[in-house]
């Protein structure tokens, strides 16, 4: 297992939810949620920081924590850094990009992604978990689809509600949930590409790999999602924390 590392950008600037990692649920810290995940997977981790208490959070509750002050567009810059400065001398085999704002994502979610993703050649892996076409979330831009093949390779990904079924009936559709697992080269390619065409238009970052020829696989997930975008959803994630189904 030591041969896998989990990187966990977390910002303490954010424009919806600033200090967002030290936000409390249940009245423990949403990245103390994650550090325990990270721990329970046996993997190598560190949170990845440019804030002083996020890292003291961190380090006081006895976690892993690596701090990159710079100026970078996404966490995946941030993530990338992080193993170039501090990781890379140590010839992992893949590099996980977790959420920090996802205490949902547990550790077998985590070691399945990665499982599988160890068995293919695809550059990079990530997550995707089945819906109904009936749903709500099905409408909304915030949500992202993703367009997988049967052998579950990644074709697209995009806010709009798609696949479009021209008959109008009930049908599945996939969920992206934004959980990367690299190939450590794959990881510094992707970050030195410049933004592309459809990324841009989207604004989804994982359509510059697409664009770009490096291939995306996906698992399958079947457990309750939820990230952390605003406080209102601190409420929510109590809820189903509690039991509550999302």
């Amino acid at each position: 297992m030591s041969r896998w590392l989990i990187l966990v950008p977390a910002r303490f600037g954010s424009s919806r939810f600033p200090g967002k990692p030290l936000a409390k649920i249940h009245n423990k810290a949403m990245i103390h949620y994650i550090v325990d995940n990270c721990r329970e997977t046996a993997m190598d981790y560190a949170i990845v920081t440019d804030n002083q208490e996020i890292e003291d959070a961190v380090k006081n509750y006895g976690g892993q924590c690596v701090r990159v002050d710079d100026d970078v567009p996404s966490g995946s810059e941030r993530i990338a850094l992080a193993y170039e400065r501090f990781f890379k001398q140590k010839n992992y085999e893949l590099v996980i990009n977790l959420q920090g704002d996802e205490p949902l994502m547990k550790s077998e979610m985590i070691l399945k992604i990665a499982s599988e993703h160890a068995q293919t050649n695809h550059d990079i892996y990530t997550a995707i978990k089945k819906r109904k076409s009936t749903e709500v979330d099905f409408l909304n831009p915030n949500v992202v689809k993703a367009i997988v093949s049967k052998d579950k390779k990644c074709l697209y990904f995009t806010r709009t509600s798609s696949p479009f079924n021209r008959e109008q009936t009930e049908y599945d559709w996939y969920q992206h949930i934004g959980v990367y697992s690299y190939k450590p080269e794959s990881l510094l390619k992707f970050v030195a590409l410049e933004q592309s065409p459809l990324e841009k238009l989207e604004s989804l970052e994982q359509l510059r790999a697409i664009e770009n020829d490096l291939t995306i696989g996906a698992s399958y997930l079947d457990l309750p999602i939820m990230g952390v975008d605003t406080p209102e959803d601190i409420t929510k994630l109590e809820g189903v924390l509690s039991g509550k189904k999302i």
